[in-house]
């Protein structure tokens, strides 16, 4: 990919949700939610302190996190849908 995030930016995929529930529903297209977890593709150097020096970002390339129903901004780079966020927009890192 050729694009780089500044500062306290995340660009994340989101990951697909499951085409049938346990009991082996299948869930129609028109039911489906966007799903709330992704995995990170790329992070940015981090945010700047008072004093200058570069916060490093807690996440990096590769984590499954979940982040909120309506974070960030959904862009199309290289054919891909992805998600620009802040870093303060992601709840948790999925071990």
């Amino acid at each position: 990919m050729k694009f780089r995030p500044l500062h306290d930016r995340v660009v994340v995929r989101r990951i697909e949700a499951e085409e049938k529930t346990k009991g082996g529903i299948i869930i129609p297209d028109a039911a489906k939610e966007k799903p709330q977890e992704g995995e990170i593709v790329a992070v940015g150097p981090g945010a700047r302190d008072e004093t200058g020096k570069i916060a490093a970002l807690d996440v990096k390339a590769g984590d499954r996190v979940l982040f909120g129903k309506w974070s960030g901004t959904e862009v199309r780079i290289d054919g891909q849908d992805l998600l620009i966020m802040k870093e303060s927009d992601i709840m948790g890192v999925v071990a």
